[in-house]
């Protein structure tokens, strides 16, 4: 795809592809072609991670969309231990799964990594204590690693990130205040505040806030299917953002 002055971004997480699902998708992103350039997927593709579910969700992208798609994996794709054949199936159908890359279409650079939890500022789980913890920290220490790797690499003057848990607190405003910390961590916005984006999309707060801003001011999205669905019930269930 060659370079446009705006690209149309459409995206969305949380679609949760069931062995029920045959068809359900499909009436569902028939729009998205004619609405945007790119499709962007913030994980939980599937329900429970399975090989079975992502093979029904290949055949729903490649019978209606036509536009390119990246996307990143979701906490429930991986549920299963079978995440790498998710991944070989959808990027067999034409997905390019991001787990700490980078890549560029139509002149815009995309960041993708799953994310994890934590916590949120001052809330924000710490190494010390017990040796679980450490772990526990120590993956989303990772993830962020991983997301800073991808976004050191990019080269274009327009950046986004792809995410599935959120980097701020904002996105999550809304959920059951006790479930915060396993909605995301704001170790995931220190590496966006040091290799600014145009914009941050992710998924996984069904019940969050449709946007906020990172610390230093940069847009984020929280895309997930059930949110838009709920607050935007007449429109595709996508969320289309120009860059």
């Amino acid at each position: 795809m060659t370079e446009k002055q705006v690209v149309r971004l459409a995206a969305v997480g949380d679609l949760h592809v069931k062995k029920t699902s045959p068809g359900h998708l499909q009436p569902l992103l028939a729009p998205v072609n004619a609405s945007a350039d790119v499709l962007l997927l913030c994980g939980d593709l599937t329900d429970y991670g399975l090989p079975e579910e992502a093979s029904i969700l290949a055949k729903e992208l490649t019978a209606v969309v036509r536009i390119p798609i990246l996307a990143v994996l979701g906490n429930h794709d991986y549920e299963s231990g079978q995440e790498a054949e998710v991944s070989r199936i959808l990027t067999d159908a034409g997905v390019r799964i991001l787990d700490g890359e980078a890549v560029e279409v139509a002149g815009i650079g995309f960041a993708g990594a799953k994310g994890f939890i934590g916590g949120f500022g001052r809330g924000t789980l710490g190494a010390w204590g017990e040796p679980a913890t450490k772990r526990f920290v120590q993956e989303a220490l990772a993830e962020a690693l991983k997301l800073e790797s991808a976004l050191a690499r990019l080269r274009t003057e327009r950046r986004v990130a792809v995410l599935h848990y959120s980097p701020i607190r904002a996105t999550v405003e809304g959920e059951p205040l006790e479930i915060f910390p396993y909605l995301g961590t704001s170790r995931l916005e220190e590496p966006l505040n040091r290799y600014p984006v145009n914009v941050i999309v992710h998924g996984h707060a069904h019940h969050g806030a449709l946007e906020g801003r990172t610390s230093t001011g940069t847009p984020v999205y929280n895309v997930a299917l059930p949110l838009l669905q709920a607050k935007f019930p007449k429109r595709p269930p996508f969320r289309v953002i120009e860059v």
